[in-house]
């Protein structure tokens, strides 16, 4: 490690995965203590603590209250999904970015909506169907629910200029996201806005936020069938 400056906690995080990689630390061995670390490596504590918090959201450590921290015997890899800015997304692909809205309604969710953000007496949601286009092609068939109680600005917000995906990305932080992902055959609908034969199966992610306990938004979003989905690792 480099001594000549004070290390982050992300200095220190690959210190130690570092060292799980090469089996300095094997499954179910117990890693010194934060205190020790934090000598070891010229650091403040708080530093290691969030390291060592950092590799226990990552699934390769488990920290114990008064048992210290220890290598996971069974480590989990997880990937981590971006919740991505379409039009950024396609505009990096060298594509002209279009949208447009199918459909946009102030209603009551059906239930199955509502069991999404885990609550009941939401009130009216914004539903909103939109087509995001490369080049003048379906990329993204979006079906999205915001609560309006958590978001009422965007009620003030041209969603054909912005779409409802670009404005929450940049104003609408989230604490907690739950994400779905599966293959599926698109309705009747989806197929003709996706312009799709109806035989292929498509790509859908679904995703629900929250701000604390606040529901943000859920969204199903139909992809074309040559998208590829990127996790970062």
């Amino acid at each position: 490690m480099n001594k000549d400056r004070r290390l982050g906690w992300k200095d220190v995080q690959n210190h130690i995965h570092t060292h799980i990689q090469n089996c300095t630390y094997r499954p179910g061995d117990q890693l010194p203590r934060d205190e020790d670390l934090a000598k070891e490596l010229g650091c403040g504590r708080s530093t290691v603590h969030r390291a060592m918090r950092s590799l226990a959201d990552l699934g390769l450590v488990e920290r114990r209250r008064r048992g210290g921290t220890t290598v996971k015997i069974d480590p989990v890899t997880r990937a981590t999904i971006d919740i991505a800015i379409t039009r950024l997304e396609i505009e990096a692909r060298g594509y002209l970015y279009t949208h447009h809205i199918v459909q946009q309604k102030t209603i009551l969710p059906h239930p199955s909506i509502a069991a999404r953000f885990n609550a009941t007496n939401l009130g009216q949601l914004l539903y909103i169907r939109s087509l995001h286009l490369a080049d003048g092609r379906p990329y993204v068939c979006e079906d999205r629910w915001i609560v309006l109680d958590t978001v009422p600005e965007i009620k003030g917000v041209d969603l054909e200029q912005i779409s409802a995906n670009e404005w929450l990305v940049r104003n609408r932080p989230y604490s907690r996201c739950d994400v779905q992902i599966y293959a599926t055959p698109a309705t009747v609908e989806e197929a003709e806005l996706m312009q799709t034969n109806g035989r292929e199966a498509l790509l859908a992610l679904e995703r629900t936020t929250w701000i604390g306990e606040a529901p943000i938004t859920h969204v199903r979003a139909i992809h074309t069938p040559a998208y590829r989905l990127k996790p970062r690792g």
